[in-house]
């Protein structure tokens, strides 16, 4: 029987709020010492009172327009009752029968089709306090809880059961962070938990559409977790269906260091949180003026940044589709084109030069030391003064990326860089040619087989120059003056 995965998402994203959601305690409890940022109200003592962060309730309402969602009239918070360690009142308050936006979707690109996925609700809740695991050399175990979470504003936003892969379900997240992070509401670091995904899972058999039982899997901290843990997931699934067995209904964890999924205990339901309202805070009234009032202060977000780069810049669709993938990378890009006061060809081929750095060395480099391109030390300036030595022949493409990647280290400026190098592009004839000459002595096998019509060779001569002149010697010269060559010995020259 051929099987297909239904995926729904549950993202908690933190807002990026000054103060906590229901105290006026900072929320920027990263890096505070632990328990420095409480109070009274997210200790959980008796007799205090939580009052409703403006700020949040606009961030949701933000988020829930830029995900095509209807916007409540009214709502309110409810009280969602477990026993958990780190939730200091003993429940948390949260939103259950009345969230702020409901009923939008969000659409991905699947083998180059869009798609919609559903979105059931985003509401507003508190997180919950930390816990720290130690384990002591006489294997004797403790936990200590850290209070400066709790309370910290937090947005929930839940998608339909509308994902049927893992791929889909990474390219729904990552939309989704992109978003978010357009909108200023919610930094999206998934390692730093700022940005989380609980995922419901189960499997039936394609066509069908009926539900089967379905798993909660947790801890997952990377889109690339995300992806490997419902792959494993599904497959459990499919083996104990196959085997005979039932699937349970069950919360399980990822194991990422294993690439499993482990029980951790039985699927709670909503009737088990004892869920009713808040008493202590009356109904939120959310009048269609505030809603129109946050509608006009909406960003531009990430599809009409694409479309913009497009006819702006003259960018081809995947550029721009990859460049407004991130916020900070779409910045970067437009912040080197603010430099230059360009029109017509001159913008569109600075543009696609930028672009083609953001998208190869700057993007590879990015990646391979894990930061963003906000802690990067390449100044949009230097960049495009980069490209300036490139386009004046001062610098082959070549010899353009070994300078980058020395500006990506240390920060100084390419004009410095090639000053201490020594690197000018060679571009006289009369230096060239012996090089020229010399690739061709040396490599009798690669005349030949130009000579015989393989063209391809033509690039292992310009390769064996350029190794001889260190790189320095201007590749179009090189390829003029070799095809001039080779030609001649064609004709018996």
């Amino acid at each position: 029987m051929e099987w297909e995965a239904v995926i729904g998402l549950e993202v908690h994203a933190q807002l990026l709020t000054r103060s906590k959601m229901f105290c006026p305690c900072p929320a920027d409890y990263q890096l505070a010492p632990p328990n420095t940022r409480v109070c009274p109200v997210c200790l959980g003592m008796p007799g205090v009172l939580p009052v409703i962060n403006q700020q949040a309730v606009e961030f949701t309402i933000m988020t829930g327009l830029a995900l095509h969602c209807s916007i409540a009239r009214q709502t309110h918070f409810d009280r969602k009752n477990y026993p958990y360690p780190d939730l200091m009142k003993g429940y948390q308050i949260s939103q259950y029968a009345e969230p702020i936006a409901y009923d939008g979707w969000l659409e991905i690109e699947v083998d180059g089709q869009p798609r919609r996925v559903g979105i059931i609700r985003v509401h507003l809740e508190e997180d919950v306090a930390k816990l720290h695991h130690f384990r002591q050399s006489t294997g004797e175990t403790y936990s200590l809880v850290d209070v400066n979470r709790s309370g910290v504003p937090l947005m929930e936003i839940v998608s339909r059961p509308d994902i049927r892969s893992p791929e889909e379900a990474r390219l729904y997240l990552m939309r989704l962070r992109t978003i978010l992070q357009y909108l200023g509401v919610c930094s999206g670091d998934m390692e730093k938990g700022t940005f989380r995904c609980d995922a419901n899972v189960s499997i039936r058999p394609k066509g069908s559409s009926t539900f089967m039982p379905k798993v909660e899997v947790k801890n997952m901290n990377s889109f690339r977790a995300v992806q490997r843990a419902l792959e494993y997931e599904v497959q459990r699934q499919i083996q104990v269906v196959e085997s005979g067995g039932k699937v349970v209904q069950e919360t399980r964890g990822w194991l990422e260091e294993k690439g499993i999924t482990v029980s951790q205990r039985t699927k709670e339901f909503a009737h088990d949180y004892r869920y009713f309202p808040e008493p202590d805070l009356p109904p939120l009234v959310i009048a269609p003026e505030w809603v129109e009032r946050i509608r006009w202060r909406l960003p531009e977000l990430p599809d009409a940044r694409r479309e913009r780069f497009i006819a702006q810049y003259g960018l081809p669709p995947y550029d721009a589709t990859l460049l407004t993938a991130s916020k900070d990378i779409a910045d970067y890009f437009e912040a080197c084109l603010r430099l230059r006061p360009l029109e017509g060809d001159a913008l569109r081929r600075t543009a696609k030069a930028v672009s083609n750095w953001l998208l190869g060395e700057f993007s590879r480099l990015l990646n391979l030391h894990n930061i963003d391109i906000a802690q990067a030390r390449v100044s949009p300036g230097d960049l495009l003064a980069l490209q300036d030595l490139v386009d004046n022949g001062t610098l082959s493409i070549t010899m353009a990326r070994g300078v980058f990647e020395e500006m990506f280290a240390t920060g100084k400026p390419p004009s410095r860089i090639v000053q201490e190098r020594g690197l000018v592009q060679v571009s006289a004839v009369e230096e060239v040619l012996p090089a020229v000459e010399e690739a061709l002595k040396i490599s009798p096998q690669a005349v030949q087989d130009y000579l015989k019509g393989k063209e391809t060779a033509l690039r292992y001569l310009v390769g064996q120059v350029m190794k001889m002149t260190k790189g320095k010697a201007n590749p179009t010269l090189v390829n003029t003056l070799l095809k001039e060559r080779l030609e001649a010995l064609k004709k018996g020259g």
